[in-house]
């Protein structure tokens, strides 16, 4: 023994076995370890046996239909279950072929009804905004002013020159939207106007301006964006020709033969 440590030794009580069992050197092992009162009973592997996952059989749809039968007769159906008819398990097969013709024909009538009304209107516009960014909704105004109702190619052109320091932003957002009405709604790109053009207002940032004397001003920081709605409209060549027709139709020849036309702006008196 070493020094330091005290060896103890449990007696433990002696175990009447039967004469006729023979006794190993593994079962006297497990005998040496018992103690007083042991028991074999775990509660833990009482409960991997009672709430064990086994795999769940697969029933037929025969058994499933006989087993709510036999529900039904016995009246414990629930609620759910006593609204639906459940058809008896041997059915005739002119019965059989009827009713699954008219299950085809109750999902056929579905499936048009739910496209009917699930079928998607032709998309004629595309709205498209910019973020708040740090200008006066007045200054923003008058840039919405000048695109507003004039074809994309010409609006962006319009802020590509514009000395506005918000122009290039706007330019940038109308490319975005130009792109994206052809690429998402599939608008013609060769009639695409800005229809709409408006600006919101955005927060309002307060901050201090120190004045002489000691005193103190507000100072705020305005913040806006602008709104665009791009449709399909009459290009420049087809405004530039409905213009002309109406100006042709305008004139009146000098021939002989009377034209039932009334005279424009005839004056106070007579000419002659």
């Amino acid at each position: 023994m070493q020094r330091g440590f005290v060896h103890v030794t449990r007696s433990v009580p002696a175990l009447h076995l039967p004469t006729n069992t023979l006794v190993g050197p593994s079962r006297l092992a497990q005998v040496r370890v018992q103690t007083r009162n042991a028991s074999n009973y775990n509660p833990l592997n009482w409960l991997r046996e009672k709430f064990a996952a086994e795999r769940r059989k697969k029933e037929t749809k025969q058994e499933l239909l006989a087993a709510k039968e036999e529900a039904r007769e016995e009246g414990q159906l629930s609620l759910f279950e006593q609204s639906k008819t459940v058809a008896p398990v041997s059915m005739s097969p002119v019965a059989t072929g009827d009713a699954v013709e008219k299950t085809k024909a109750t999902t056929v009538a579905k499936k048009s009804v739910k496209a009917t009304k699930g079928s998607k209107k032709h998309i004629t516009s595309h709205k498209y905004s910019t973020t708040q960014f740090k200008i006066s909704p007045r200054k923003l105004n008058l840039l919405g002013n000048q695109i507003a109702g004039k074809p994309i190619d010409y609006a962006i052109l319009q802020m590509q020159f514009s000395e506005k320091r918000a122009s290039k932003r706007i330019m940038n957002m109308l490319a975005t939207a130009k792109d994206h009405a052809f690429r998402y709604k599939h608008l013609d790109l060769s009639k695409l106007v800005v229809a709409e053009a408006w600006v919101n207002k955005g927060k309002v940032v307060k901050r201090l301006e120190p004045r002489g004397r000691g005193h103190m001003g507000i100072r705020k920081r305005k913040f806006s964006k602008m709104h665009v709605v791009l449709k399909e409209g009459k290009t420049i060549e087809e405004k530039k020709e409905k213009q002309r027709t109406y100006k042709l139709n305008r004139i009146v020849s000098s021939s002989v033969v009377r034209e039932d036309k009334p005279i424009r702006s005839p004056g106070a008196m007579w000419a002659w």
